[in-house]
This record gives structure tokens, C-alpha cells and sequence, in this order.
């Protein structure tokens, strides 16, 4: 079916979520996908990249408990589980397939009957003021969520803009009270004491502002707010559930009851309204990393004119535009994959400045943006590697944004370094590498208006930090010793990739000297080659290889959320120097089919988090993100229709129109990127090129709408199941026998079509100029 008039179908039956009949391609999402097991994303509402993304949450577990770690935190890094059958309440704040968590910020919860000021347990949910629910009464959909809370008769509605979270709660009829409770206490990967400190002020009968901070992931995250209600306050009152030793003066007042200025460590507040005035009652939550005068001005400028209805339709308008940058053809459940997969790109990063352009900077000051909005949740181990990359086709303004958000993280930064992995004006050292530099590199080689001396001179800053993960002895060695770091090989790879992103940059800066440094830090990925094994093994501070090593063991052999059977094939900008190393190229194809066809004992990934069954192709992990760029590494080879084959294999088995239906975290877009390169054919398997390696396309025609005006067009009208294999190209009608298409081709638009066939081409080869980019050239 041609999806050119964007005409939408109903979700998937199994995600027993109701759709709106509505034309429009949102109805091609199904934001249910990944909200059970490992996909950890959130089934609530938000607008492209907006900082507000409200959803409910369904349990409350702690990350520790007197400090010992509790397992189960991990099923909540987004708050929602589908397999829960009550809700605790909306929060404002959350991530998108993390594997670690925070946020859950300003939780909101409606009620009727006695007060209750506990969340109460998922086996005791009238022991708190959480409520059942089911879910034939959830509706989800891009910028909207729905829900009859069933314990109270309440219909939640939810919807937002980019700073401002808009609940509408329908009361029943009968009810004798109307009451909202604003938990200040609840978080994700909550804990004793991570509110440092919650205010809130009852500035009149329908406003409240306040703020909270919180010491958690973020090391110091302060979350100013301001609500507005549609109808007066009648009662409110508050209470503090932490030990109290000291009020001060305070300790006149009885702040339990219609005290307009609250503040506590556990504060947990109720408000009332008249439940004659109406059934329904209308809250509107602006947020802001600055100050209450902020998200006033936030809720002032984006909600304050308008009602939940007005406000719903516009989010809607919103994700249907950003997702019409692709018009596409395929059943049903490709579509929902497809579109769903765009979806997910479009969550994080997320605006981290207010509507007047102030933001809280890295360093707890308060900056204005001056020609740029500033973003922030970079997870950018997971990230660099697709979700950039497709920014820069489809949301190029975005990823301006937000490189030139790391470049001035970097000058906040007491270490004057890019971001690692940091959220909410905090850098919290998550993973390896400083992949920043590749995010920066890319967008200068993709042509985005990126300052390249400044953009070097982070990218050198961040290279050279002798305290961080090994760079010292990194740079003495030209690899990281095992007993200095124990994810040393994982580090040495990831390392040298990073340097060729930096001698990329030098070289399109003019900068001849550090290009030539860094250029030899991008080969250091030999250091850690055994050639008695043709694999990658750490090595110890004496030059010699670790003993007693295991590559399919996850634990304990130098490498971080992987093993060195997949790891190895981490040289993304030398392939035929990993070729070299691994023996050749007849041992390079064998080592490959041996990782996709062999059987991995589940010893090996039974005790590891980020590597489940369900994201297992023999050895092959799609489930995590080190392995993402090896089925097209057969490009360099005699092989190349063996990509083709094996890219089909993960889409169809691995990505899935289900609950469940994400194989790994999709780590704030990654997976979901990684789904649409592959499904238009290409993937980029070196950031910091300007190449793409071809591989098969998916579905019969995907169209690209650039921001330019111009089209990109995809068609493959015979491929299928079957018909895998990539017969013959043709670029706007005339062959091509690349292994690539690279980044201008796409931006200047025309159609890329392919013949496709049951039977692989084993003559269509790449080699010389044809051959996708490597930094040595190939024997």
C-alpha cells in the first residue's frame, strides 16, 4: 500500500491499545513497543525532543536500599511496566530505553474518597493512593495518553508542549471530592535522600510554583516547576515525612494545613477543588532547569491561551509533521516498526532551555543561548553511532543544536571536556570513550555550520584528560593496561576510533600536525590484536596479553557490555586493518559467519544486563550497541550479499510490532536508527566519513522529505522475504556500483533504486574507489 497520503491503520491488537480514527501518520505508532523487558521506553506524552515527556508510572522500586542495589530498579528505568496492572501516578520527566535511569520528576496522581499521602505497593494498591487500571482503557498515540484510573472513576488525558505537561482529569458524577496529589518524593531510581531539598509555594488559588533538587545520576539536578489549575483551590495541605530537627521559626506555623510556603526533604501535598463546579479539572505543569520565573514564562508562552483540547491537537499536528520526513510502503507492521522507530529518534536529546533562551550550564550558572537552543541527555555511547548520523539527513537544525550544546558543555566544564554521558546540566561518567569528539566530527564532514577550531580544540581537550579511564597510560603505550582499567580493551578500540575522528577533523581544519597525531593514535586498535588468536585481548602494563582469556565470557576479559568476539570487530575506521589483523580475508568472512551462526552458551550472558537471549543472533548481539556496524562489514569483502542476508535475519526477527517488541534498550534512539538505516539500505558504518555502506533496503519504497525541499527516494519494488539479494543499483537511472552512497548524494536528492533477487549477486564486488572508506588501503 502507498502511504503517500499518510492514511494510518489502528495499533497492533496485542499492545490491547485503543487508536483515535483519525487520518494521520501518528496513527502509524505504536509507543506501547519496548514499554516491557528491555525495551524500557515510556508509553506517555511528549512533542519531538520536548523536555516535559509525561507518562505514568507504575512502580515506585528503589535503585538501592542502605546501599545494597535492587535488580528489579531495572525494570523501571522509565517507570512504566506493561505487566503492572496499577499506576502510582503522571511524572514529568523520564528517559527513553536507558539502561540506567533517573528523573520522574513532580509526580501528579488524581483521587476521590480518604486521603491517602503513601503510594501505597503494587500487592497493597489500597494501602496508598496508586490506582488499578486496565489496559482496554489506555489510548497511546505521539503527544497523547489516556487512562481510566479505576479505583477512583477518574479519565486521565494527557498532552504537552516542548517545557509544559497538561493533564485533564474527568471526575464521576457522584464523587464527594476532587483532589490532586503532588508527590515530591517520588523519582526514578529512587532512593532515601535523593530530594535534597522540595518548595513549593501556594502563590493564589490556582498557581503553585516551587522546585525540588535531587541527588541522584545527575549529581545535582534542580527541576523548577509552576501548575496552574482550571478552577480555585478550596483546601490544601501537606506533610513532611522526613525527621524534622530543626524548623527554625518555621516551627510557629502549622504547615499540615493551608500554609502557602512548604519546603521539606519528603514532601508530599493534596489539593482540593469543588467538586460542583464541574467534573473535569484542567492542570498545567511548566518546567524549567533555571528558576519559577522561568517556567512561568514557559507555561505563559506555550500553554497558558489554550485548553487541553487545543493543546492535544497541536502536539498531534506537531509529531505528524516531524514524522512526515518519511513517506514509506509496506503491511501494516512494517509500517508501525518503521514509524514507531522514527518516533523513538525524536525523544532524546531534549530542549534544556527556557522560552527567553536561558538554561542551567554545565558548570550551575545560568547562560543564554545565543543563536542555538540547548539540549540536553547525551547518551552518547549509544548515540553517535546512528541516531547523529540520521539527524544529520533529516533533523540537521537539531544536531546543529545540539553540537554546538557540547561545545559549550565543554567550556562550562571545569575539565573542558565534551560530554560523555550527561543529563540536566550534569555529567554522570556513564560508559567509555569520548565519543563526543564523533558527533562534532560527523557533523563537520556531514557539512553542518560547526565551528571547526573550536570544535578541534574541545575534541583535544576531551582526547587528552590523563584522569580519565586510562588516557594517560593510553597515551604513553598507545593502549590502556588491563590493571588500570578493566574494560582496557574495549577502552584501547573505542579510543582509536574516536583519535581518527579527531584527525578528520584536524585535516578539514588544516591542521597538519595534530592530524598527524591523531592519525596515529587511530591505528593503536593493532596494539591489542593477538595475532596467535587473530582476536582482540587486552594487555597488561608489561606488553604481554592477559592469560587465561575467554572471548565469549562477558565478565572479567577487558571489555565493557560485550565480549571480544563481538568487540573485535570494533574498527570501524580501518576495515582492511582489521582485516589484516584477523588473518586475511578468507579467515575475516569465516570469523564473521562463525558470529552469526554459532551457539552462545547461555552461561555467557545469563548474569549481563544489556546482553539478553532475545537480542542474539548465534553470537551476533543486536541487543547492545558495540556490534550494530558488523553486517555490513561483509562490504569490504568478496561477501557483500552476505550484509544483505543478515541485515533482513535482525529486522524481521529482532524488531517486532509487539510489547515486547525491542530486543535490547532502545538507548535513546539507537536501536531505532539503527532500524531505519537499515531500512532504507544503508548504514553508517564509519561517523566521520561521508559515506553510508550499502546494504539491501527493507521495504519496496521509502521516500526521504529533506528539510532542503529536496526528496531522497529509495525504491526496491520486488524485495521481500525471498527476494533479499541485491541484483543490480541504479542512481537517478543509471548503474552504480559503489559500496556507498555518500552524504551530498542524499542532500541533493534523487532516487536510488534497487533490483532485487531470491538469488545473491556474488559478482556485484567493491573494490578500489568502490570500495566504502578505510584508513589503509586494502591488499
Amino acid at each position: 500500500m502507498r502511504y503517500s497520503k499518510l492514511i494510518g491503520s489502528l495499533l497492533a491488537a496485542a499492545c490491547s491499545v485503543v487508536a483515535f480514527a483519525q487520518s494521520s501518520v501518528i496513527e502509524r505508532v505504536n509507543p506501547i513497543i519496548g514499554t516491557n523487558g528491555m525495551g524500557h521506553t515510556f508509553p506517555g506524552a511528549c512533542v519531538p525532543f520536548g523536555l516535559v515527556q509525561l507518562s505514568p508510572d507504575t512502580d515506585t522500586i528503589p535503585h538501592n536500599v542502605d546501599g545494597k542495589y535492587q535488580p528489579r530498579a531495572y525494570e523501571y528505568c522509565a517507570g512504566y511496566q506493561y505487566k503492572d496492572s496499577s499506576i502510582v501516578g503522571f511524572s514529568h520527566t523520564h528517559f527513553s530505553g536507558t539502561g540506567h535511569s533517573d528523573l520522574g520528576d513532580i509526580l501528579i496522581m488524581p483521587t476521590t474518597g480518604s486521603l491517602k499521602l503513601n503510594p501505597g505497593t503494587a500487592t497493597n494498591p489500597d494501602g496508598g493512593y496508586r490506582s488499578r487500571y486496565s489496559h482496554n482503557t489506555e489510548v497511546s498515540k505521539p503527544g497523547y495518553y489516556e487512562v481510566l484510573l479505576s479505583d477512583y472513576g477518574v479519565k486521565a488525558q494527557l498532552t504537552t508542549t516542548q517545557r509544559v505537561g497538561i493533564h485533564k482529569y474527568t471526575y464521576p458524577a457522584q464523587a464527594k471530592e476532587q483532589r490532586i496529589i503532588l508527590d515530591l518524593i517520588h523519582g526514578i531510581y529512587n532512593y532515601d535522600g535523593k530530594v535534597l531539598w522540595a518548595s513549593l509555594r501556594v502563590e493564589n488559588d490556582t498557581l503553585l510554583t516551587g522546585y525540588r533538587i535531587t541527588n541522584g545520576w545527575a549529581r545535582t539536578n534542580y527541576t523548577y516547576f509552576a501548575i496552574s489549575f482550571s478552577k480555585p483551590i478550596v483546601h490544601y495541605g501537606c506533610e513532611e515525612k522526613a525527621k524534622v530537627n530543626y524548623r527554625g521559626g518555621y516551627g510557629k506555623f502549622n504547615m499540615k494545613e493551608n500554609f502557602p510556603d512548604i519546603g521539606g526533604r519528603k514532601i508530599v501535598a493534596y489539593f482540593e477543588f469543588d467538586p460542583k463546579a464541574s467534573q473535569q479539572l484542567e492542570v498545567k505543569v511548566a518546567l524549567s532547569g533555571v528558576s519559577t520565573a522561568g517556567a512561568l514564562k514557559n507555561l505563559q508562552a506555550e500553554a497558558a491561551s489554550a485548553g487541553f483540547d487545543e493543546l492535544a491537537s497541536r502536539a498531534s499536528n506537531t509529531w505528524n509533521k516531524a514524522l512526515s520526513v518519511i513517506e514509506a510502503n509496506g503491511n501494516d507492521d512494517q509500517l508501525a516498526m518503521l514509524y514507531t522507530s522514527l518516533y523513538h529518534t525524536m525523544i532524546n536529546p531534549c530542549v534544556y532551555t527556557d522560552v527567553d533562551g536561558q538554561y542551567r550550564g554545565i558548570d550551575q550558572n545560568i547562560h543564554t543561548a545565543d543563536g542555538f537552543t540547548n539540549y540536553t541527555v547525551f547518551s552518547v555511547w549509544d548515540t553517535y553511532r546512528a541516531l547523529h548520523p540520521l539527524f544529520n539527513i533529516i533533523n540537521r537544525q537539531v544536531n546543529t543544536d545540539i553540537a554546538k550544546s557540547m561545545m559549550k558543555h565543554a567550556e562550562q566544564s571545569v575539565h573542558k571536556i565534551l560530554p560523555i554521558w550527561s543529563h540536566m546540566a550534569n555529567e554522570n561518567w556513564c560508559m567509555i570513550g569520548y565519543h563526543s569528539v564523533s558527533v562534532l566530527a560527523d557533523a563537520i564532514a556531514k557539512g553542518l555550520p560547526i565551528d571547526k577550531e573550536e570544535a578541534l580544540a574541545a575534541m583535544i581537550n576531551s582526547s587528552t584528560i590523563p584522569y580519565l579511564d586510562g588516557i594517560k597510560e593510553y597515551m604513553e603505550k598507545g593502549y590502556v593496561p588491563l590493571e588500570r582499567n578493566g574494560s582496557a580493551g574495549s577502552l584501547t578500540l573505542e579510543y582509536a576510533y574516536d583519535d581518527w575522528t579527531i584527525y578528520q577533523t584536524a585535516l578539514r581544519a588544516g591542521d597538519q600536525q595534530v592530524a598527524e597525531t591523531y592519525k596515529k593514535r587511530a591505528a593503536n586498535y593493532n596494539q591489542v590484536f593477538d595475532p596467535s588468536i587473530g582476536y582482540a585481548r587486552p594487555k597488561l602494563k608489561d606488553g604481554s596479553f592477559k592469560k587465561d582469556f575467554n572471548l565469549l565470557s562477558t565478565h572479567g576479559e577487558g571489555f565493557i557490555e560485550g565480549n571480544a568476539l563481538n568487540y573485535s570487530f570494533y574498527v570501524p575506521q580501518d576495515v582492511n586493518g582489521l582485516i589484516r589483523n584477523m588473518g586475511g580475508e578468507k579467515s575475516f568472512i569465516s570469523k564473521l559467519d562463525s558470529l552469526f551462526t554459532m551457539h552462545l552458551p547461555e552461561e555467557f550472558f545469563a548474569q549481563t544486563e544489556d546482553v539478553t537471549k532475545e537480542g542474539l543472533l548465534g553470537g551476533y548481539v543486536q541487543g547492545n550497541e558495540p556490534s550494530h556496524h558488523i553486517p555490513f562489514l561483509y562490504a569490504w569483502t568478496s561477501n557483500p550479499w552476505k550484509t544483505q542476508y543478515w541485515q533482513r535475519e535482525i529486522m524481521n526477527k529482532m524488531y517486532r510490532n509487539n510489547i515486547d517488541g525491542l530486543c535490547g534498550n532502545d538507548d535513546c534512539g539507537q536501536m531505532s536508527a539503527w532500524y531505519i538505516f537499515s531500512a532504507l539500505g544503508f548504514y553508517p558504518v564509519c561517523p566521520g566519513t561521508d559515506q553510508y555502506v550499502l546494504g539491501a533496503p527493507y521495504l519496496p519504497y521509502i521516500k526521504l522529505n529533506l528539510e532542503s525541499g529536496n526528496t531522497f527516494e529509495v525504491k526496491a519494488p520486488k524485495v521481500s522475504d525471498k527476494n533479499r539479494y541485491v541484483k543490480s543499483v541504479k542512481w537517478n537511472g543509471k548503474p552504480y556500483d559503489k559500496g556507498f552512497i555518500t552524504q551530498q548524494d542524499i542532500m541533493n536528492g534523487g532516487v536510488l533504486e534497487f533490483e532485487m533477487s531470491s538469488k545473491p549477486n556474488k559478482k556485484r564486488l567493491f573494490t578500489g574507489d568502490n570500495q566504502p572508506y578505510s584508513l589503509t588501503q586494502a591488499e
